[in-house]
């Protein structure tokens, strides 16, 4: 079930509690003649996504209209009648209001947000298809109370790399609070002002990688549905945007979550679809990662074949990358990265020579903090088995060291799976190691 941050908004806009509305709601019935007996736990199942049966929808709906003194209507609760299903073109206002919906949920760290579970099948899949088939939008521009400028899309810019970089720097756990309170507080107003349809579409984009960001920073803080959530957002706004580059980055961000999940058939669509699609709006750099988690996805699949000829293209891209000439949003594709997906690719089929030469490489390129822990910890994992336990060892130290001072899940799990090969080696040296990874996972996130 989808949560419901509709309902979730309009509550706390409503200043009523899951109690309060509950004993409204029977109040009310009572006077339709219903025998209804809801309580607060009965309010939070419609915020995980249930829907109330028979006339409640629509109490739900008197109770709130009294309360604001405005019509609140069902799509406003986010309980449209059953059996009517939203088109894939959503008017861009009320995708506007059911965004910013989550993003107040998500600041005001609403249990059945942050853990709502990540969406597989066909609803993952919808908001892929969605951005890649027409219909597009034809105007984006908007009459609001507040003038959307240059000045505030440079703002929003900006925002997105500062809060890039603290990600980089202090983990997502960290961050995420920030660019989501930027969200509600700087993004939320411009997103409903009043803006032509060429400035609504730099609007939108600017918005979109601000959201990807706080998307990034959920994938890190372990929730992954919420993550999954964001970048469908990212997705929608991208599309919005006209920027099909934009969008071929979210979904290297949605690839790049479904291997985490295992979803390897998942991954090597999504990105297929982002090649496809985005076509000569593809950076080299952009190019190069997707090509290279396809090919990890095709060596946990199985299938060398097409692994290998990931890896080449991939390789290819690499080559034609041009500092200065790609966007902000792919700066992450930074020398060394291709070279530890690729090894990362070769250590699943097996590969150890081949393998070591790219994380060798990997780590001999000089990265950002958070970039260089994933390096040193693929290099650990295939030293480790190739037998080299004392350079291993040095390297593991190397990790725990620069993990330090990062509050990130994704790193923890690093850690963990070295930690767990040097304890399966044995010997003094391995389990100093282990010991001292065990010392930086001590303290809590």
């Amino acid at each position: 079930m989808e949560p419901n941050s509709l309902l979730d908004a309009i509550l706390d806009e409503a200043g009523i509690s899951h109690a309060g509305l509950a004993l409204h709601v029977n109040q009310l019935g009572r006077q339709r003649g219903l025998a209804l007996r809801y309580e607060h736990t009965a309010v939070a199942r419609w915020l995980k996504g249930q829907r109330p049966r028979g006339q409640v929808p629509d109490l739900i709906c008197e109770v709130l209209s009294e309360r604001l003194h405005r019509a609140v209507g069902l799509d406003d609760i986010g309980l449209s009648r059953p059996g009517v299903r939203r088109v894939p073109d959503t008017p861009l206002s009320g995708f506007v209001e059911r965004a910013t919906a989550l993003w107040r949920s998500d600041e005001q760290q609403r249990p059945h947000v942050l853990s709502a579970p990540a969406l597989t099948g066909t609803s993952a899949v919808i908001p892929v298809w969605e951005w890649e088939n027409p219909p597009e939008d034809a105007d984006v521009s908007r009459d609001g109370l507040t003038r959307v400028s240059m000045a505030d899309i440079e703002m929003l810019r900006a925002a997105r790399t500062h809060y890039e970089q603290m990600y980089r720097k202090a983990g997502g756990i960290a961050t995420r609070t920030r660019v989501v309170g930027f969200l509600n507080t700087e993004a939320a107003p411009l997103l409903r002002g009043s803006y032509t349809d060429a400035t609504g579409r730099q609007l939108h984009r600017a918005t979109g990688g601000l959201v990807a960001v706080a998307g990034i920073c959920a994938y890190d803080s372990d929730a992954l549905g919420l993550a999954q959530r964001y970048f469908h957002q990212a997705l929608r706004l991208a599309k919005a945007s006209g920027d099909r580059g934009l969008g071929a980055y979210i979904i290297a961000l949605l690839v790049n979550q479904s291997l985490f999940v295992r979803e390897y058939r998942q991954a090597v669509a999504f990105a297929e679809a982002a090649l496809r699609t985005a076509g000569p709006q593809i950076t080299p750099a952009l190019a190069a990662d997707l090509y290279a988690m396809q090919a990890k996805a095709y060596a946990r699949l199985g299938d060398g074949a097409s692994a290998l000829s990931c890896i080449r293209r991939a390789e290819a891209a690499a080559e034609r990358i041009r500092p200065g000439q790609e966007p902000d949003e792919t700066d992450y594709v930074q020398p060394g990265l291709v070279n530890v997906q690729v090894a990362e690719a070769l250590l699943s089929l097996g590969d150890l020579r081949a393998a070591r030469e790219h994380a060798d490489a990997a780590v001999d390129t000089p990265a950002h903090d958070r970039g260089r822990v994933h390096r040193l910890a693929m290099l650990t994992h295939i030293e480790l088995r190739q037998g080299d336990a004392d350079q291993a060892v040095a390297n593991a130290a190397q990790m725990t060291e620069q993990a330090r001072g990062m509050e990130s899940q994704r790193l923890r799990d690093r850690l963990r799976a070295v930690r767990e090969h040097l304890s399966e080696t044995g010997g003094t040296a391995t389990e100093e190691a282990a010991d001292l990874i065990d010392e930086a996972l001590r303290v809590p996130l």
